[in-house]
């Protein structure tokens, strides 16, 4: 006989209840709120329909409740397609899809960045495009008629450099901006310091930690 799945318990110290002020606070976050746990996106979402295991009304649930560290150390948050479908969808007009943006963006600031992204980064950096185009590509679509592929390095480095996004795709921080006074820059707010720092994200496998009983 398998032994049933064993729940997780959640702690209730563990939880960040400022979590989901913070998503709100964000661009695209504002209507987290207002989910009501329909499941409307979940049942749109062409990410769910290969993978049953990403879950959008789960994880805004979990933000909800103030699930903090299991969300922005899940690999779900950055598997979303932006597709919109799930946000066309909602009968509470929900900006999912903004949802996951915000998400996206509290977890760089936390340092919490997949490491297939520095990858990305770096082939960007050399390559000018997210994959090397090589002369067998080339060959292809000249039989097509098309024109040739020329990698531009240069301009994207430029733009790679000025966004500092090698430190950010590396979960570190973006250097300060430089200030042209002289002074010096305002201390962080007492509150950012004593923010405890997060665990380094998950693997691409990892799944997000379930909810609590009876909030699936």
């Amino acid at each position: 006989m398998a032994e049933p799945e064993r729940q997780s318990v959640i702690q209730l110290e563990d939880l960040d209840f400022g979590f989901r002020s913070e998503i709100a606070a964000e661009p695209g976050g504002e209507m987290v709120r207002y989910c009501f746990q329909c499941g409307t996106c979940t049942a749109s979402c062409p990410v769910r329909a290969m993978d049953d295991k990403f879950n959008p009304r789960k994880i805004i649930r979990m933000a909800i409740l103030g699930m903090k560290k299991e969300v922005l150390t899940s690999s779900f948050v950055w598997l979303c397609s932006s597709c919109y479908a799930c946000q066309q969808r909602c009968p509470q007009g929900v900006k999912i899809t903004g949802i996951m943006g915000a998400l996206k963006n509290i977890a760089v600031r936390n340092r919490l960045v997949p490491a297939m992204f520095a990858g990305q980064v770096a082939t960007l950096k050399a390559h000018g495009r997210v994959y090397e185009v090589g002369e067998l590509e080339n060959e292809k679509r000249a039989r097509l008629g098309l024109p040739q592929i020329t990698e531009m390095p240069d301009e994207i480095r430029k733009i790679l450099e000025m966004t500092c996004a090698e430190e950010l795709a590396r979960g570190g921080s973006p250097p300060p901006a430089e200030n042209p006074s002289g002074a010096a820059p305002p201390a962080a707010p007492a509150s950012a310091a004593a923010s405890p720092a997060l665990p380094a994200a998950s693997p691409a496998s990892d799944s997000p930690a379930g909810p609590p009983r009876g909030g699936a």
